[in-house]
């Protein structure tokens, strides 16, 4: 599991796949979003622009984040 430390209230989804390593563009993190492989607090979501907060779960590529 990854545990990132959100800075602020909030970080968007594509920032956080970035910022994780697990893509390495903002246009493929998209791709990604876009193409219904990245699961958000257990259920797939689409919208790029979501608000990942502390306390939730993102998985992509076999890895968990953790917002903390």
């Amino acid at each position: 599991m990854i545990e990132f430390k959100i800075e602020g209230d909030f970080i968007p989804m594509i920032q956080l796949l970035k910022a994780t390593n697990l893509v390495q563009t903002g246009g493929e993190a998209q791709i990604v979003v876009d193409d219904g492989k990245v699961r958000y607090n257990g259920e797939v979501d689409y919208r790029k622009r979501l608000k990942v907060r502390k306390g939730d779960l993102v998985e992509f590529r076999g890895q968990t984040i953790k917002a903390i």
